[in-house]
């Protein structure tokens, strides 16, 4: 069980910023080929930024919360007599 959540967070955290790096860089390209300004690059592109690191997040949090949730209200089998 906490395997999961290392496995989670030591690989799959990782992974998810990297996409989000990647799609960044993208975009950025993009956007200098397309010819937009310094206006897009300190309004739009940071807002674009913060909305796609804050879907990540979400998407992470909501990821590792099954397995939090099993850790937290993990019950011992315990035998009564």
């Amino acid at each position: 069980m906490k395997t999961q959540i290392f496995l989670k967070v030591f690989l799959l955290l990782p992974l998810i910023i990297f996409v989000d790096y990647i799609l960044m860089v993208v975009i950025g390209c993009a956007s200098c080929l397309f010819g937009f300004g310094d206006s897009f690059y300190c309004g739009s592109y940071c807002l674009l930024g913060k909305g796609i690191l804050l879907l990540s997040a979400v998407l992470f949090i909501y990821l590792l919360i099954p397995d939090l949730k099993k850790i937290l209200t993990h019950k011992k089998h315990v035998q009564t007599r």
